[in-house]
């Protein structure tokens, strides 16, 4: 995936878009930080796993800022954050949809028995470890929220 992502660097020059040039080199940024904070040389490569926790991270940080903008009246800075976010999620997995997701919540609900309003959170990494990553989170809160009612 890190070679990759140096591979559209040229091609986003070339096609002279400023906006995805600036996302991957911010990934890149992203990658080389990631890789000194586990005590290798900015050199090494992330394999893809780690690759996209980082990028999984990026696009999180996108989503709180496009809220953030939102609220503050900043359409400008949201749009910007928005067309990043899209750029990032391309090099994602697939998502889950709301149905998958929705199995797995109600496979782990009659796996676990009642599931006590104090323990919900114990329940939702436990359903978060089954959709291994390939789900978003806050859509999977609401629909646990939505269960367990």
């Amino acid at each position: 995936m890190h070679e990759k992502i140096q591979n559209q660097i040229p091609e986003a020059m070339r096609a002279k878009d400023q906006t995805r040039l600036t996302t991957l080199r911010g990934i890149l940024s992203a990658f080389v930080n990631e890789s000194v904070a586990l005590k290798r040389t900015p050199q090494d490569k992330l394999s893809d796993t780690e690759a996209t926790a980082v990028i999984r991270r990026l696009v999180k940080q996108r989503k709180d800022s496009i809220e953030q903008f939102e609220k503050g009246n900043r359409q400008d800075l949201a749009d910007n954050e928005k067309a990043e976010l899209k750029i990032l999620e391309e090099f994602l997995p697939a998502q889950m949809t709301e149905e998958q997701i929705r199995e797995i919540v109600l496979k782990k609900k009659a796996e676990l028995g009642e599931i006590d309003k104090t323990k919900t959170g114990q329940f939702m990494g436990a359903v978060m470890k089954e959709t291994k990553g390939n789900a978003d989170s806050v859509l999977v809160k609401k629909i646990i929220e939505e269960i367990l009612q």
